[in-house]
């Protein structure tokens, strides 16, 4: 038996159809090992920063199940990703199975297709350990800057704050663009639009090529507009080319993804990952725009079959970036031939996009006819011209593959130069200049590789990481700062701006690269970095703790006492606190509201008999709860939220006749600090919890409780380890 192992289920499944029955397809799920969770003894630093690994929770089983069958096998091949992190993984399952005595081959492959896997298996190599290096270089210097400043920041600002080595830079690039934002005066401008009549009687409307700031030079405009005749002064035409976009790379898909379809790059990641896991395209952690010489005649020949031999411009393309870490391919269909696939409507769309990408990439230049007419006042030089600028599409080259690129054509009537124009109205319009935009995450990844900060592999990452943070919030498409993020980035802009400025951390993302290229030494690039940088953190052990921002406006009084308040930083951002505090605790919200402090509502708390209810004021609003907190977590609820919680389903768990001495319970939705989940009544003393809301049927297949879906999936079971609970992977 050979024994095949993979990260992933799925991965697992697709390259079963490809090898035969003498391999046996086995999933590590991911990682196997990992740092511990506590620092205190996760990394040996004077014996070299040698980290102590450990079986990831839950992964026990998954290495014994390894380590049983690695002993039954006659050869032991690793298929990982064929990056760092998969080196990673590929090295990590021999440490934690046992298999260090047993002739372990590591194959690598870009495609999951029949061709490149019995290609990859014929060219076995050793686990290539500077890429395994670079990797464990990464995870422990992202755990030594993360724990240290992270401890000070709880330390100096407030508890449960982070930093880290990337995301720190990347919410800094949030700040600097919302400093711009507030600093920016707006300006008036006027934009002159004037309507006229050709001698074939089409109206045409042409704009002031100049947008004066000064009220007095519109109106100047406007009157000798209205007072003159009027002509076209000149009629320029030309033929202008289109060029096609590269093929994807991580980075671009992401921005690509995110622009067109509105997914996050960590979302689009994650359905690029099961594309490429179910042989659909290629591997999707690249920075490679090439493509190979054998997928390029098959992208040829399905542009002239599906477009005509004049589309098919075979090009190649060049990679820019400098720290292209791995020769991978641009990613790609593995079938130009297949214009479709994907499990999901999600699936489907980015396969569609990549697809387009793809083809487009190798076609010819779309063709554009320019139209631009420009007239003026007879007694020219007394106002700016005025003009439009018209285009039609005379050949459609790669747009013909790639519809969304093409624009909106503007037609504009024929004219002759000197033709007489009448005015038919002449108008302006006030406005103001406007800000540098907020980043949206396609602009922030594309700002993110453009100052070489992070990879293509860590981008989804960084932008999760400052969300699930609370650091910034997504409004619409755009990114906006929070408090607690203006806090923390200002903190460490104040007292480790060297550590994180873009010089600093794409200087370090180079050392990595270097360690991948067997140029540096692990121990040697970590010493260099981390002896300095702790001796940093320890000098600003000393500094006082941030416990206010700054006075707060004069004309907000403390409610209480009527004595001057500060800024403060709470859990759910700026507040203003007297600053008396704590001898008085008058407070107002940022805004100079009122916030009332917890009343008495006269009622005894139901579920500990001993508190009073209180009404008090929390992100959500008002409600109302025992004054026993944190003891006791009773929350009453209005009729109508009692109503809208109940699912009307009864516990599995407490079903027939009660748990423990308990009532039968009914499933409720109940909301927690990771949003909605749907509990028994009778939590936390009994335990059972669903994600999502239950639908009150039973799965035919285990017996478990069935649960609202997706779009795609309306309604799948509860049980994970249930064939139902992914239903469209059956």
């Amino acid at each position: 038996m050979k024994l095949v192992i993979v990260e992933s289920p799925t991965k697992a499944k697709t390259i079963g159809k490809f090898l035969g029955a003498d391999y046996k397809i086995e999933s590590s799920y991911g990682h196997i090992r990992d740092l511990p969770k506590s620092n205190k003894n996760a990394i040996d630093i004077p014996g070299g920063f040698i980290p102590r690994y450990e079986i990831s929770k839950g992964k026990e089983k998954v290495a014994a199940e390894i380590g049983a069958l690695a002993q039954k096998a006659d050869e032991i091949l690793l298929a990982t990703d064929p990056d760092r992190e998969g080196e990673a993984i590929s090295w990590h399952i021999i440490q934690a199975c046992g298999l260090g005595d047993k002739i372990v081959k590591r194959i690598v492959f870009h495609e999951i297709t029949k061709l490149a896997i019995e290609e990859a298996i014929k060219h076995p190599r050793g686990i290539d350990e500077n890429l395994r290096k670079a990797q464990e270089a990464r995870r422990v210097l992202d755990r030594l800057v993360g724990y240290d400043l992270s401890g000070l920041i709880w330390k100096k600002v407030r508890y449960g704050l982070s930093a880290g080595r990337v995301q720190s830079p990347a919410l800094r690039i949030i700040m600097e663009r919302e400093r711009e934002i507030r600093a920016f005066t707006p300006e008036n401008y006027w934009v002159i639009t004037g309507e006229f009549k050709t001698a074939q009687e089409d109206k045409i409307a042409l704009i002031c090529e100049e947008e004066p700031r000064d009220e007095k030079e519109t109106n100047r405009i406007l009157e000798i507009g209205r007072a003159n005749q009027w002509r076209a002064t000149e009629i320029k035409q030309s033929e202008v080319k289109r060029s096609p976009y590269a093929p994807f790379t991580t980075s671009t898909l992401q921005q690509a993804a995110s622009s067109r379809l509105g997914y996050s790059p960590s979302r689009a990641m994650s359905i690029a990952q099961k594309l490429y896991e179910q042989g659909f395209i290629t591997y999707m952690r690249t920075d490679s725009v090439t493509i190979g010489k054998e997928a390029l005649g098959a992208i040829h020949k399905e542009i002239e079959k599906t477009y005509g031999r004049e589309y098919c411009d075979p090009r190649a393309y060049k990679t820019k970036s400098k720290s292209a870490q791995e020769a991978h391919e641009a990613i790609r269909p593995t079938n130009a031939g297949q214009k479709s696939a994907g499990a999901t409507d999600e699936q489907k769309k980015l396969y569609k996009l990549i697809w387009e990408r793809t083809i487009s990439s190798q076609m010819a230049d779309a063709k554009i006819f320019k139209t631009k007419v420009s007239a003026n006042v007879i007694k020219q030089g007394l106002i700016p011209d005025f003009s439009v600028i018209g285009s039609r599409t005379v050949f459609l080259g790669w747009l013909a593959a790639d519809k969304e690129s093409q624009g909106k054509e503007v037609q504009i009537p024929e004219l002759s130069q000197g033709e007489a124009l009448k005015l038919l109205d002449i108008a302006s319009q006030s406005k103001q200049t406007e800000p540098p935009g907020r980043y949206t995450e396609a602009g922030l990844v594309k700002e993110l590789e453009k100052r070489e900060i992070g990879r293509p592999s860590t981008y989804a990452s960084i932008i999760k990481t400052i969300n699930d943070r609370g650091y910034v919030l997504k409004e619409g498409r755009v990114l906006r700062p929070t408090d607690t993020g203006e806090v923390v980035s200002g903190f460490l802009e104040n007292n480790f701006a060297q550590y994180i400025s873009d010089s600093f951390t794409a200087e370090m993302e180079n050392e990595l690269d270097e360690i991948a290229e067997g140029k540096r030494k692990y121990e040697e690039m970590l010493k260099s970095f981390y002896i300095p940088f702790s001796k940093e953190v320890k000098s600003k052990e000393k500094i006082k703790k941030l416990t206010n921002l700054g006075k707060a406006d004069e004309k907000f009084k403390c409610p209480v006492c009527g004595g001057s308040m500060v800024i403060k930083l709470s859990k759910t951002g700026k507040f203003l606190s007297c600053e008396k505090f704590p001898k008085c605790a008058g407070a107002r919200k940022i805004d100079g509201v009122e916030i009332e402090g917890p009343k008495e509502t006269g009622e005894i708390c139901p579920a500990c008999l001993t508190g009073k209810l209180m009404e008090r004021e929390g992100r959500f609003g008002k409600f109302i709860s025992c004054g026993n907190y944190p003891k006791c977590k009773f929350i009453k609820k209005s009729a109508e939220q009692e109503a809208r919680a109940k699912t009307g389903v009864s516990c599995p768990k407490c079903l027939p006749v009660g748990r423990h001495g308990l009532p039968a319970g009914e499933i409720l939705e109940r909301r927690g600090r990771f949003g909605l989940f749907y509990s028994c009544s009778n939590y936390p003393k009994c335990d059972f919890i669903m994600r999502a809301r239950p639908t009150g049927r039973v799965c035919g297949e285990c017996g478990s409780l069935m649960m609202e879906g997706a779009k795609t999936i309306p309604e799948r079971c509860s049980n994970k380890s249930c064939p139902n609970h992914n239903p469209h992977k059956k």
